[in-house]
């Protein structure tokens, strides 16, 4: 049985699916599993169809974390920070995904898919897994996000 903390949800859209299907492959080793939002092949998508139900399940604590891939990251963020309790980051580099995790207690990590390589993808993922959120002076700032005005 996976352990809850290694359950993830991830989608993509279609510019995401080859590393979509490279980060299961690759942390399926580590006893990752996966729930597969879609999409399952190349074919033009609307990345909404993905990022709307993954970022569901996510708001209702089905999963702790999701993974979000598409072209630019931006398409699939957008959406999934229309949801209350939901902070999607989009990750290009370590330092900024370790803050998204840190500082802002993100819960869904955004790859852009055509501005990093597959590798740096898992190494991404493993990293904002690993990292845990400081709390303190970061908590306050975190609980004003969802005040709506």
């Amino acid at each position: 049985m996976v352990d809850s903390f290694k359950q993830i949800a991830i989608g993509c859209d279609h510019a995401g699916f080859v590393t979509k299907e490279y980060i299961k492959l690759n942390l399926g080793k580590s006893g990752y599993a996966f729930h597969d939002f879609g999409t399952f092949s190349e074919l033009s998508m609307d990345y909404p169809d993905t990022a709307h139900p993954l970022a569901k399940a996510v708001q209702s604590g089905e999963y702790k974390f999701g993974i979000l891939i598409c072209g630019s990251g931006n398409g699939v963020a957008i959406v999934a920070n229309k949801y209350k309790g939901i902070r999607a980051a989009i990750c290009w580099n370590e330092e900024i995904t370790e803050l998204a995790r840190r500082h802002n207690d993100a819960n869904i990590i955004v790859l852009p898919a055509r501005f990093i390589s597959n590798d740096e993808a898992v190494q991404f993922v493993e990293l904002f897994l690993a990292t845990q959120f400081e709390g303190g002076r970061h908590q306050g700032r975190v609980d004003k996000i969802d005040h709506i005005l």
